[in-house]
């Protein structure tokens, strides 16, 4: 080969190498990094949004009597606020009552919002509650051996809203230990027992599931072996945040979601008796009660006023006001028929948290308790507001008061 040639052929060559190093790399190079995308901002939704009476699904529903009837009374207390008056002074000289006269009267009075989640959608869950019955006595004996507590002299409530009127609505409790404020004893602390406790026993029980149940519902009746029956209720709470011993079975699988009731629970207590007092203790949380006078007949809700069955509901009083007309959309216990009736919130508890969120009080007694056990169902609920109310008193977030909780919330 020349010279000329052996040049020429050594150009080509570094010509095609050029070539393809230039193609290597360019297939190897990274784009540039794409600037960050930003999420758009959450959408905010009204918790109680204003709709016309059409569009309460199976207006008036029944019982507008009883309910009616309830709502009265709730009057009692809602008449000291300004956009209740009015209401409540017509409802106290309506003279005739029918379906009819009591439907022109909430349409006349009340505007009905409907209840929204963080989220828009309309549906939460339902539950049931009820007043148990229990057999007691007033000492303890070999049978009656399990008891319930008055409120100990140690359990602190500290009322910060003078301070802070933010939290007003939350109260804090405790117990004193050397010169700090420390959390009350647990439920599984106070089970093994606590010297504070001792003669605040108000009486003995011989089932330490009912035991936990009335805890859960938050008021019950004790018969004792003289047939005489006493109501307790409510007084105080431990301040540990209620955890669902239903939803403790599920995870362990013990038995589904769709197994889950009071009935099933009791079952399992009574299949697993080693394992009851621990799975008990896993719900920190711990109800002291009182005894009501003996003319009592069912007990106070969270506003005061004696529940009314399958009227009352139990409602999160940080989105539902207290005393306030709520219309419920759902369907009965493990029953697709539908149940569409006008209820009057006047309880609260410690598991009914959220907006689209409602405990249905089904009276007292073993026929109430087997409804209450099985209700777990998608509801949705209207709020009727009275026509004066603006936004300034719609319910301002805060924390719940009552006692009463949900066994079957597993949620």
């Amino acid at each position: 080969m020349n010279v000329l040639l052996y040049r020429k052929v050594k150009s080509v060559c570094f010509l095609l190498a050029g070539i393809y190093l230039s193609i290597v790399f360019s297939s190897c190079s990274f784009p540039p990094p794409s600037p960050p995308v930003t999420p758009p901002p959450p959408v905010e939704f009204e918790a109680l949004q204003p709709v016309g009476w059409d569009d309460i699904e199976g207006w008036p529903g029944t019982d507008l009597l009883a309910s009616f009837g309830a709502f009265v009374q709730s009057c009692r207390v809602l008449q000291h606020k300004d956009d209740w008056q009015e209401a409540c002074t017509a409802a106290a000289e309506l003279e005739v009552k029918s379906g009819t006269t009591l439907m022109q009267y909430y349409e006349k009075w009340f505007t009905p919002h409907q209840v929204l989640n963080e989220d828009g959608t309309d549906t939460g869950m339902i539950t049931g509650y009820y007043v148990p019955d229990l057999d007691g006595s007033r000492v303890r004996t070999e049978r009656f051996a399990y008891p319930l507590y008055a409120v100990p002299e140690d359990l602190l409530i500290i009322d910060l809203r003078s301070v802070y009127p933010e939290l007003g609505s939350y109260r804090l409790r405790g117990r004193v230990e050397g010169r700090r404020v420390v959390p009350y004893h647990t439920r599984a602390e106070l089970n093994q027992g606590v010297e504070t406790l001792s003669g605040k026993e108000l009486f003995w029980v011989d089932d330490p599931v009912e035991l936990f149940f009335l805890h859960i519902q938050g008021s019950g009746r004790i018969r004792l072996e003289n047939g005489e029956s006493v109501m307790v209720n409510y007084a105080e709470q431990n301040g540990h945040p209620y955890r669902s011993i239903g939803r403790l079975l599920i995870d362990r699988g013990a038995m589904s979601k769709d197994q889950m009731s009071m009935q099933n629970i009791r079952r399992w207590a009574r299949e697993n008796p080693e394992q009851v007092w621990s799975l008990l203790g896993e719900n920190p949380s711990f109800i002291f009660f009182r005894e009501l006078e003996p003319e009592v007949q069912s007990p106070p809700g969270s506003l005061g006023i004696p529940l009314t069955p399958e009227i009352s509901l139990a409602v999160d009083p940080r989105t539902i006001p207290l005393g306030a007309p709520v219309f419920l959309a759902t369907t009965w216990p493990y029953d697709p028929r539908p149940l569409q009736k006008l209820m009057v919130a006047q309880d609260t508890g410690g598991a009914i948290k959220g907006q689209v969120r409602g405990d249905f009080f089904w009276g007292m007694g073993n026929e109430a308790g087997a409804l209450a056990g099985r209700m777990k169902q998608d509801g949705r609920l209207w709020v009727l507001l009275p026509r004066s109310a603006d936004e300034e008193n719609r319910p301002q977030p805060g924390g719940v008061a009552s006692g009463q909780e949900s066994f079957t919330d597993g949620s």
